[in-house]
């Protein structure tokens, strides 16, 4: 590199470097109009599924016969970090969790062993087993909602144009899936009295059976004659719903029209399973989710145009509502950035202006439009979106990409001063610092090398934090020695006068003062070395005083609204409570609309939310505030409705958190063999988290025991009157919850023709006893006569943990964060945990046990950073002793850390410690140019004393100028709550840091090297 001078090439080739920075500012531009945007960046969903179905079974047998043998299975796996399955009555279901560490490319291949292991024993299951069935796609993000709602119209009728208006949507060009939402399927019941049939002697499986017979599509047979061939078809399925209701029935010798001994009507499933409303009217909507690399400014414009021409051509009393506008938000929030952006480079700018005078500024100003033009190239090229992440780096680059700037020059200024001619000045920077700044530049990058590689769901979440920030400094490294130069040779004047006086400038009165201050550090390195490392032990032993979280909640203004009822509620005791709430909110100035779903969650609309799944005493509600200032009042306003007004109701109302969703904040897993046993240890669980005056609404994921009413029978009686228990349980499904005898074909639509007993009859356990039971005669006896009922209670669902029996207990937290409220409250279940019976566990969960996986997947890859950087440093300073001085200056940034969180009481998170690490980058690119300087200043045979003054002095105002630049174009990311600790970690250290960079480390090196004072100055 000494022979090849960047500088020198460029001012030798002015006419191409102009045209380069013209068709990089061009470029830029282009591509910055061409960047997909988003509101989050995309992360891998390592998560699957598996759902099975073993109607008629009790909890306790669906997770022995069913999820027992596929979690034995899947364990086979080696990717599987854990399962986590739930087993209630009828229903496995078994969440997959894969690695941290694998790869999102290795993740599809992963769902395919998982297909092929469970397809392997999927004939070991029970009998009458239905599935498995599988979802692995938690991925997508519907990002735009829109609820229909009918005044005047059926609800067949409002579904006809919900189709339609889906048709219309799925032709928007970047549109992915748009789904149905609160969908109703529809049935067509034949409902029976069971009196009335008893006294005309039919059957209700002869009714059965004529239907499904007369509605049988059945091959019919071809003619084949010499010529051609003719099908011949037989008539008698279903064309309308009176069709079904002529049937003739004949029983005991007489034909009865089904229609007259049941009730024959068209309607939808009953009782629901889940159900969709906005703004207190029952809706359908549509979720629209958006292809893989899209754009979604695009596709909301286009969807926008799609909805305004659906809306004009709906009939008057169908409306559409915008329930989610992900596109509106990342326009919105992409706007705050650029604004935040705009100020930084505003804060740069002056900062260059005021410090370095108005020409030499505005050749560092030149150069921030051009780094971030091929920062933008480079983004479009290598496939980076614009969203949250990458604009925040962005905002945190532009404090670092102007460093190189500002030392090149500063160092062609100064060499200005001193009388040189331009040429000279504006080469000489590369020939004295090229290499310093290229390995400080690359120390920096290197500093955020543990996001790049940190295998973890928050790893890939913020990875575009190492790509645009590695991306931008080493641009701005190039355009600090090819295009910086260039500039500075046609805008900076030449100072003929000033030829003779090299050290002029540096003899004004305040680096005077600095230099006596140098001096006085030297002289006294023991003190400074001592006071230093006692501010940085007193440093850490605060930092424990920090608050400590995992990623910050949203500032978006929706509020999530979960209401639990007890396990045992039905669909319309949840929707009555989920009414009752709506009411109270209506009417609110601040919440501009609400949107509940009863017996599921809201589709994810927002990437991290942490998605529900389908239960039936579940209800949600997303309700959409004013804006964020107002989100809080409303939040209070939600909790309080819970405290006094809904005392059957389990509430819970949360902001939308950032970075991979985890649930409740904080939780305890009570693990052990014996499920009867894990209760009373949970409930111990449970009080001391009460105790802890920060936890609120602690609670179990077990819910209470079920209802059950036993039917047991008379077998010897049974078998007497040719029945099974298999006879007994057909039948009651068919007269309580009704089976689907044949399907009314419609179109294109399938409907099932669904068989039962009428309302009063089937809702009252007390007509049990008498329900008839027929016989192969066509006679019948009551139930009671072949079997005694009794009512008894059995687990309502049965959670586990790799196939261990585990109960949660978890609670969200006021007044602190969650990793904090987790640590005070672990002491006591520690001490719990010690008096339990072998083989029973407490384990943490929530945000500190996801914190801790993501601090482990970063401190995995430190030891890589550190072989880095330590590489970088021997490669520029050729010495092991100079290296560990540089390495020293590393933890300073600490003592600032601690002190500027606790200042400002910001809490201590994931991204706070990317930025912390960062940081050390940050610091150790100043020392190694520190470094660098004394040792050249050595080389030309000053003394070591005056070397590690003079240089201290020299690269005193490059290295604060830099620092500033940094500082201070942090300021507008202090106003974001996902940013701001950040922000003010990496202020705060770097300030401090910096200050005793120009302090510290002479006096480090002076002690290491036992540097003396030149006789001549003693």
């Amino acid at each position: 590199m000494k022979n090849l001078n960047l500088s020198d090439w460029a001012l030798k080739h002015q006419s191409l470097v102009l045209y380069l920075i013209l068709t990089f500012l061009l470029a830029g531009v282009f591509s910055y109009t061409k960047l997909s945007q988003k509101e989050d960046p995309e992360f891998t969903f390592k998560a699957m599924v598996v759902r099975t179905f073993w109607p008629g079974a009790s909890a306790s047998e669906v997770e022995q016969q069913v999820t027992d043998r596929l979690e034995r299975k899947l364990q086979e796996l080696g990717e599987i970090d854990y399962t986590r399955s739930s087993s209630k009555p009828g229903e496995s279901l078994i969440t997959v969790i894969l690695k941290e560490s694998t790869r999102p490319k290795d993740v599809p291949n992963a769902w395919y062993q998982v297909r092929k292991k469970i397809g392997d024993i999927r004939y070991t299951l029970p009998a009458g087993a239905q599935g498995p069935f599988f979802n692995d796609e938690f991925g997508d993000t519907f990002g735009n909602i829109y609820a229909f709602t009918a005044d005047g119209f059926s609800y067949a009728e409002l579904k006809r144009y919900v189709d339609l208006a889906r048709a219309e949507l799925l032709r928007v060009p970047d549109a992915n899936k748009v789904d149905l939402v609160g969908e109703q399927d529809e049935k067509i019941y034949v409902e029976v009295s069971n009196a009335k049939l008893a006294s005309l002697g039919i059957d209700p499986q002869l009714i059965a059976q004529v239907l499904a017979t007369q509605n049988s599509m059945e091959p019919a047979g071809i003619v084949h004659t010499s010529s051609e061939r003719v099908f011949l078809r037989v008539t008698g399925d279903f064309q309308t719903v009176d069709s079904i209701k002529n049937i003739g029935i004949r029983a005991n010798g007489r034909t009865f029209r089904l229609g007259d001994v049941a009730n024959v009507f068209r309607g939808y499933i009953d009782p629901p399973t889940f159900k969709m409303r906005y703004q207190g009217q029952e809706a359908i909507g549509l979720a629209v989710s958006m292809k893989k690399g899209g754009d979604v400014i695009r596709l909301g414009t286009d969807l926008k145009a799609a909805v305004a021409n659906l809306k004009a051509s709906m009939p008057v009393g169908i409306e559409i509502h915008e329930v989610s506008d992900q596109p509106g938000v990342v326009a919105r929030s992409i706007n705050e950035f650029m604004r935040s952006l705009l100020e930084a480079v505003v804060i740069v700018l002056a900062v260059s202006l005021l410090s370095l005078g108005f020409r030499t500024g505005i050749v560092v100003a030149l150069s921030i439009p051009l780094v971030l033009a091929m920062t933008f190239v480079a983004m479009y090229v290598l496939d980076i979106d614009l969203q949250r992440i990458s604009l925040g780096a962005l905002i945190i680059s532009l404090g670092l990409l102007v460093d190189d700037a500002i030392i090149a020059v500063e160092m062609m200024a100064l060499k200005l001063e001193q009388g040189w001619d331009r040429f000279q000045a504006a080469t000489y920077a590369y020939t004295s610092t090229a290499m310093p700044m290229l390995t400080g530049t690359l120390i920096t990058a290197a500093g955020f090398l543990p996001v790049g590689l940190a295998k973890s769901g928050a790893g890939e979440y913020t990875v575009s934090i190492f790509q645009v920030v590695g991306i931008s400094l080493i641009i701005s490294w190039v355009v600090a020695v090819v295009f910086t130069p260039y500039l500075g040779f046609k805008l900076l004047p030449e100072m003929k006068g000033h030829q003779h006086d090299h050290d002029a400038v540096y003899n004004k009165p305040f680096y005077r003062r600095f230099r006596t201050l140098v001096d006085w550090c030297i002289d006294h390195r023991k003190t400074v070395i001592f006071l230093t490392l006692a501010a940085f032990v007193t440093s850490v032993a605060l930092f424990k005083y920090v608050p400590k979280q995992f990623f910050p909640a949203s500032s978006r203004p929706e509020l999530m609204v979960d209401l639990w009822l007890p396990q045992a509620a039905s669909f319309e005791a949840t929707e009555r409570e989920v009414k009752a709430f709506e009411a109270k909110l209506k009417g609110d100035p601040n919440i501009a609309s609400v949107t509940s779903y009863v017996g599921s969650g809201s589709p994810r609309y927002y990437m991290p939310l942490d998605q529900q799944l389908p239960n039936l005493n579940f209800g949600q509600l997303t309700v959409m505030t004013q804006n964020e200032k107002v989100r809080e009042q409303v939040l209070t306003k939600i909790q309080n409705l819970f405290d006094k007004d809904f005392p059957l109701v389990r509430g819970r109302v949360t902001r939308l958190e950032n970075g991979p969703p985890v649930g409740y904040p904080v939780q305890f897993r009570v693990s052990g063999p014996d499920a009867a046993k894990l209760r009373p240890i949970a409930d111990k669980v449970a009080d001391l988290m009460r105790a802890n005056p920060h936890a609120r609404h602690v609670n179990m994921d077990w819910g209470e025991r079920l209802k059950v009413v036993r039917l047991d029978v008379d077998q010897d009686k049974a078998r007497a009157l040719g029945l099974s228990s298999q006879d007994l349980s057909r039948a009651m499904q068919n007269a309580i919850s009704g089976i689907a005898m044949t399907q009314y074909r419609e179109g294109d639509k399938s409907i099932d023709i669904v068989g039962r007993l009428t309302a009063n009859e089937r809702g009252n356990l007390d007509n049990l006893k008498d329900l008839k039971v027929y016989l192969r005669d066509g006679k019948f006896v009551p139930l009671s006569q072949i079997a005694h009922i009794k009512l008894e209670s059995e687990d309502s669902i049965v959670w586990r943990r790799n196939r261990v029996p585990t109960i949660s207990v978890r609670a969200d937290v006021e007044g602190a964060q969650a990793p904090d409220v987790t640590n005070m409250i672990y002491p006591k279940v520690q001490e719990l945990a010690k008096s339990l019976p072998l083989g029973y566990r407490i384990e943490i969960g929530g945000t500190l046990e996801s914190s801790r996986t993501s601090q482990a997947s970063i401190g995995a890859v430190m030891p890589l950073m550190l072989l880095v950087v330590t590489t970088l440093l021997m490669l520029q300073l050729q010495s092991m002793q100079k290296t560990m001085i540089v390495l020293l200056t590393a933890p300073l940034g600490m003592i600032g850390v601690s002190a500027s969180l606790l200042v400002f009481q910001a809490p201590f998170g994931f991204v706070a410690m990317l930025g912390v690490i960062a940081l050390a980058g940050m610091i150790m690119r100043n020392s190694v140019i520190l470094v660098d300087q004394i040792d050249q200043d050595i080389a030309r045979g000053e003394p070591a004393w005056n070397a590690i003054v003079e240089s201290a002095v020299r690269r005193f105002r490059p290295i604060m100028l830099t620092a500033l630049a940094a500082i201070l174009a942090m300021i507008p990311l202090t106003r974001s709550t996902f940013w701001g600790p950040m922000a003010v970690a990496i202020m705060g250290g770097l300030l401090v840091a910096t200050l005793l960079t120009l302090l510290f480390l002479p006096a480090l090196y002076a002690a290491w090297y036992k540097v003396k004072r030149p006789s001549a100055l003693a």
